[in-house]
């Protein structure tokens, strides 16, 4: 879509996090895409939407997804590039777990380039080691939904249940103490690049991630409408 269709007072741009695992992102993505009225985008909802529906791009990829191995980014990327080509997507969109790499950044850069999408707002959300242990082991996520609480910091009224749906809570594999360390690890190698990478640029706005949900969301919300209307 044509930028001069677009709305000047939508968000008309991608919104991209970036930060560790237990720092937020996802939380943040869903609230600032609901406050906006625009998509909450993720690739693992993309993959297993083409897997469903049985689309040629999820014909590849589920034969990758069953042996547990990743999916690469040719077929990733196609998916995001139809993903955003829809019409919901023409007033911008929050990317929660993508661009992972700084190759997929520069895709993405170069896609939304050629959409006619402002430049995208990187929101880096900055956090101690120390205090994402606590996150993660703390982190339970309903079976129906995917809502995120924290037992710790934002704990559901009633223990193992969801508010929203009353799906039962769960701790996924990767949140357990023992495999917390090599994933900091794997993103430090393979994601935090992405930082550097969009700091150069000018784009990154760092948000401190140790303070409560609410007053991150108040960080993350000003600083996104600081730029509203910036090219």
């Amino acid at each position: 879509m044509a930028p001069d269709t677009r709305h000047p007072d939508k968000l008309d741009r991608a919104v991209i996090f970036l930060g560790p695992p237990g720092a937020g992102k996802g939380t943040q993505a869903m609230e600032l895409a609901k406050k906006y009225g625009v998509p909450h985008l993720s690739t693992g909802d993309m993959l297993r939407e083409h897997v469903s529906k049985g689309t040629p791009l999820g014909a590849k990829a589920k034969p990758i997804m069953e042996r547990g191995e990743l999916v690469p980014d040719s077929l990733v990327l196609q998916m995001v590039a139809e993903r955003i080509e829809r019409q919901d997507c023409s007033h911008g969109f929050v990317f929660d777990g993508f661009p992972r790499t700084v190759v997929q950044a520069k895709y993405l850069g170069e896609l939304l380039k050629h959409h006619g999408y402002k430049r995208p707002f990187v929101i880096h959300l900055v956090i101690d080691p120390s205090v994402l242990m606590r996150r993660l082991t703390g982190r339970r996520t309903c079976k129906v939904g995917g809502e995120i609480y924290n037992i710790y910091e934002r704990p559901p009224k009633a223990e193992g249940i969801c508010d929203k749906d009353g799906g039962e809570l769960m701790q996924r594999p990767d949140d357990r103490e023992e495999v917390i360390g090599p994933r900091l690890h794997a993103y430090e190698k393979q994601t935090a690049p992405l930082a550097a990478y969009y700091r150069r640029l000018g784009l990154l706005h760092d948000i401190d991630a140790a303070k409560s949900v609410d007053e991150v969301g108040r960080q993350v919300l000003q600083s996104v409408q600081s730029v509203r209307g910036a090219k």
